[in-house]
């Protein structure tokens, strides 16, 4: 029986390494099938001159390019308030926090990590209701408010990755600076974080493909249908998911569908730039690591 599970899991585990190919092969393929023919500089910045729209002194109304510098600067806000939050909670549970103590945040992270989405719009949402009576009525829906409750929904995944990360690492990293006389904290800094940011990287590129998705909690928090391209912290945004759930859910003709799925493909090319420069860091820092002096 042995022998015979064996010989089946390998083949079980490529069927199954085969099936997810396919499905993400036939996803984009018809994804490029259906929107790849609408890309193009009309459907970025419609009937506006593209230098102009680019410099800022004209605004695109018919295009989408204020969606996506809206979106990137969504998710580049988001991450960027997220990462040395969610870094030094997970050195902090790794290398500090033990018995009870450890124990409570590990379940407050992980039933943070378990709420949905919309909690965390709701969240955003009320923080604007509270900001506007009792700080300033100009502080309304907008893109600093959406940045602040994406960067709690991505908050588990940096800290888990962190954790696991530092706690994965060998016993000689630990030990031999603080042999050498180096303290705690500069054995952290110099020492650990450098070997542990490959991993923590991997946390990073989860919460970018998180942040660039998802739609209930931007809708709750300052994306609206025309805006333009962010002028300020403070004002209301375009974003590329909140467009494309509009199309899909109130597309009038077959020519505005293809639309969405155009800006489904700008979406992704989006997220892989994002995605290939982290991928860059994170390979930068691991040969950095391996062939430092």
């Amino acid at each position: 029986m042995m022998r015979f599970l064996e010989k089946v899991l390998p083949l079980f585990s490529w069927l199954c390494g085969a099936v997810l190919v396919a499905a993400i092969s036939s996803v984009t393929g018809y994804l490029l099938f259906k929107g790849l023919r609408g890309v193009n500089l009309g459907l970025l910045f419609g009937t506006t001159d593209p230098v102009a729209a680019l410099m800022l002194r004209q605004q695109v109304f018919d295009g989408l390019f204020p969606a996506m510098v809206g979106t990137l600067s969504l998710v580049l806000m988001s991450v960027g308030w997220a990462i040395p939050i969610g870094i030094a909670a997970g050195i902090y549970l790794a290398e500090y926090a033990r018995g009870r103590t450890k124990m409570i945040f590990n379940l407050l992270f992980d039933i943070l990590a378990g709420l949905p989405s919309v909690i965390i719009g709701l969240f955003g949402f009320s923080l604007t209701l509270f900001l506007n009576r009792h700080v300033s009525e100009a502080l309304r829906p907008c893109l600093l408010i959406s940045s602040i409750a994406l960067a709690f929904l991505v908050l588990p995944y940096i800290i888990r990755t962190t954790q696991l990360a530092f706690e994965s690492l060998p016993v000689q990293s630990r030990m031999t600076a603080r042999a050498l006389g180096a303290s705690r904290l500069q054995n952290i800094v110099h020492v650990l974080l450098p070997q542990a940011f490959p991993g923590i990287s991997s946390g990073v590129i989860l919460a970018i493909g998180r942040c660039a998705e998802d739609t209930i909690v931007i809708m709750l928090t300052g994306v609206v249908a025309s805006a333009g391209v962010p002028r300020s912290l403070l004002s209301p945004y375009e974003a590329l998911p909140f467009y494309i759930y509009y199309i899909s859910s109130q597309y009038g003709d077959q020519q505005e569908l293809a639309r969405g799925y155009s800006a489904a493909i700008l979406l992704l090319i989006i997220c892989l730039f994002l995605f290939s420069l982290a991928f860059l860091i994170k390979k930068g820092a691991r040969y950095r690591t391996l062939y430092r002096p």
